[in-house]
């Protein structure tokens, strides 16, 4: 199977990206924040707190996780409910990101990850995805772009959903989250050396596509 891992800082773009890319090389994307942000509703709806490993080892042992594509969409069905429409909440991004620290958690997804790279030709889009989940992927890129870049682009997608919140917020929240991921205990945020790194911050979508693309072509013709 050909598998490509795209890491990354929040914000950066990489989701966009991996949608793209897979569709120009005719390939499946599976975006696995999205499975963590989904455990992260169902958690947040049970009301359950401040996590705790006692907490969270608790509730994955109670949860169950199911990763479906309709009409190639991805879906992440816990408990058999579809949360998509919250996925993207500020609040939940948060909290996914506290949850992801914990073992209990991160072993429960990081199966469901390397079943589906094990089946299918994919790009694995997340965090510590080309370091820990696919060590031996055959193309790892590591996107990223300026903190102030990352926070104005995302300001712009609130503004798209007619969501108020300050330029200040949305640049503290993201220089948080780029700490905790670089600094968590498992599975930290990290560049392997055998990553290709990306920039975007003065480069366009399509610029970015585009470098992405040609990369990834060198690489595999390189093998």
């Amino acid at each position: 199977m050909l598998n490509i891992t795209i890491d990354g800082h929040g914000g950066s773009g990489k989701s966009t990206l991996a949608r793209v890319i897979a569709e120009r090389l005719n390939i499946k994307v599976l975006n696995t924040g999205l499975i963590y942000r989904a455990i992260a509703c169902s958690y947040c709806e049970k009301g359950l707190g401040n996590p705790t490993a006692e907490v969270v080892d608790k509730f994955m042992e109670q949860i169950n996780i199911n990763l479906v594509f309709i009409d190639d969409v991805q879906k992440v069905l816990i408990d058999g409910k579809d949360y998509s429409h919250k996925l993207r909440d500020e609040e939940i991004s948060i909290l996914s990101s506290q949850l992801s620290k914990f073992p209990s958690l991160r072993a429960r997804v990081l199966d469901i990850e390397r079943d589906f790279a094990y089946k299918n030709d994919c790009i694995l889009e997340g965090r510590s995805i080309g370091s820990v989940t696919l060590p031996n992927a055959d193309v790892k890129l590591f996107v990223t772009a300026s903190v102030e870049e990352r926070a104005k682009r995302r300001m712009q997608q609130f503004k798209e959903k007619n969501i108020d919140i300050s330029y200040e917020k949305v640049l503290q929240d993201l220089k948080e989250r780029d700490y905790n991921d670089e600094h968590r205990p498992i599975a930290p945020l990290i560049i392997s050396p055998d990553s290709i790194i990306v920039d975007s911050t003065n480069m366009t979508l399509e610029e970015t596509i585009e470098y992405c693309i040609n990369k990834i072509k060198v690489k595999i013709n390189s093998k």
